[in-house]
């Protein structure tokens, strides 16, 4: 079985020493959903939301969030990101969001790829929760993240390559 990496010895949590790495380029690719009535994503694709303009702040939300992942999961470690992209499309009765985070450091940015994806949909929520309470946030997760020891890894692969 593999060992948790941020569980020491005696089994408390802890935040992994990644001094002795190496600095490589590393990049992740996390993807979400928000399901909702068809008149909602009518409303964002029309900017008809009382709020303003729903895709412009979720994408900032999201950017932020990213940013600022190690004040938010207690054992992430503060990264000097080099790009954050947030993309968001409208569907029929969704939005989806994919947030593409890359540095260059000692270890990987899936979490914060993950979290600008999830405050992304969140956002959507907050903005758009007097049109649709019933909104579902779904299918959060890493499509795939390069570099660092592990090497690639995709959803679907199973294991890092």
């Amino acid at each position: 079985m593999t060992r948790l990496t941020h569980i020491d010895e005696a089994g408390a949590a802890r935040m992994v020493d990644v001094g002795d790495k190496a600095v490589t380029r590393r990049e992740a690719i996390a993807t979400g959903r928000i399901a909702m009535q068809p008149e909602t994503a009518a409303a964002i694709r029309d900017g008809a939301v009382a709020k303003g303009d729903v895709l412009a702040v979720a994408r900032v939300a999201g950017i932020m969030a990213a940013k600022r992942t190690s004040e938010l999961i207690p054992l992430c470690h503060p990264l000097p990101l080099t790009r954050v992209t947030l993309d968001l499309s409208v569907g029929e009765d969704h939005v989806e969001a994919s947030a593409t985070v890359a540095t260059d450091g000692k270890t990987g940015v899936e979490m914060e790829a993950l979290t600008a994806v999830s405050v992304a949909l969140l956002t959507i929520y907050d903005m758009t929760k007097a049109l649709d309470r019933a909104m579902r946030i779904e299918g959060v997760r890493l499509l795939e993240k390069r570099g660092g020891r592990s090497g690639e890894w995709r959803a679907g692969d199973g294991a890092a390559s």
